[in-house]
């Protein structure tokens, strides 16, 4: 099969659309983690544990205002809603492999989340596109189909309610994959899944791992997988007698940014691709280490369809296609995630994990 790259203009077929629309209804080897149900370290399935928890809504809004702890800002990140688009060129091969229904459609429903943070899934400058490495993927993947782009918008809270109502085929919304999810999703996977810490530029320290937190006091999300990592990070500094981190909530994201620049806290643990946003467009912020979102073993970010649709593996081999034809590369490197970049995607299953 050939794999042609065509940046920035779209294949000559049927034409695709990024806006929120109704949609038909369809019919109702994980890294694995180190004895998951025995080691107590997923969380509540109402929590849907995974590398992807929600950071806060604010996270778009990551310039240089004063309010969030001042800095410079670097635009290199085009956040344009005119941004050109970066496509791919169908496959026939690939999507004959698509279940009948989805190939009769002609239409691929992409499920993101509206309120994530750039650059994975966000509101253009012009506050009406949605635009990020989330949205660029699922459209060069419906390429290869030779299939519309349908976008259709989720919360981080209900997209297993709707992809299980069958308002969407695929959800792309930095979803990790675990063996609790397993139990009712099919995945393909796209990209690696790491956590950093944001802190101010030129700290005297470097945050990594539980030894490098003692004592320190480190920002975090409430309820989510990072807090998770955080708490059990304490556990081990006080079982070996060292001080524990203070750990720290805040209800929006640029109160998180003003505490760090301020210096009321010392480092702020989330999703590398969020952080690596902010850092790019601020001069007084870094980023510290890089952890595994599903420490302490391993964790990807993977196209999450409903178990038993029939869409994991031809994903996969779209996935394949496009790291081959290079615009998966021109992706990552567009919103610069590529320290998440894969050289190749497979589908996990209950069955194949």
């Amino acid at each position: 099969m050939t794999h042609r790259l065509h940046p920035g203009r779209t294949p000559d077929r049927r034409p695709s659309t990024d806006r929120p629309s109704a949609g038909r209804s369809l019919p109702s080897r994980l890294l694995s983690r180190r004895s998951l149900a025995a080691s107590g370290l997923l969380l509540p399935a109402a929590l849907l544990a995974a590398c992807s928890d929600p950071v806060p809504d604010a996270l778009a809004d990551t310039g240089s205002e004063a309010s969030d702890g001042g800095g410079a800002g670097d635009t290199r990140i085009d956040t344009s809603g005119a941004q050109e688009l970066i496509r791919s060129a169908a496959d026939e091969e690939i999507a004959a492999l698509l279940p009948r229904e989805i190939a009769e459609a002609g239409v691929l429903r992409v499920g993101i989340n509206g309120t994530s943070s750039a650059p994975l899934s966000f509101l253009a400058d012009d506050n009406q596109t949605y635009i990020g490495s989330e949205i660029d993927i699922a459209r060069i993947v419906a390429d290869t189909f030779g299939l519309e782009f349908e976008l259709k918008l989720t919360t981080w809270e209900n997209w297993p309610l709707k992809l299980a109502a069958g308002e969407f085929d695929v959800v792309h919304a930095n979803i990790g994959v675990n063996a609790e999810r397993l139990e009712k999703y099919d995945f393909a996977s796209y990209r690696a899944a790491y956590m950093s810490f944001l802190t101010q530029k030129g700290a005297d320290f470097w945050l990594e791992d539980a030894e490098s937190l003692s004592g320190k006091i480190i920002a975090v999300g409430a309820a989510t997988n990072q807090e998770r990592i955080l708490l059990d990070w304490n556990t081990e500094l006080e079982a070996a007698g060292k001080e524990p981190a203070t750990l720290k909530n805040y209800s929006t994201n640029a109160d998180t940014l003003l505490a760090l620049g301020s210096g009321r806290v010392d480092g702020y643990l989330s999703p590398y691709a969020s952080l690596s946003f902010i850092a790019a467009r601020r001069d007084d912020f870094e980023l510290q280490g890089r952890i595994n979102a599903g420490w302490p073993d391993e964790t990807l970010v993977a196209g999450t369809f409903d178990r038993g649709s029939g869409l994991a593996e031809p994903y996969a081999a779209a996935l394949d296609a496009v790291m081959a034809d290079g615009t998966y590369d021109q992706v990552l490197e567009r919103w610069q995630i590529t320290e998440e970049s894969l050289p190749d995607s497979r589908s996990h299953t209950k069955e194949n994990p």
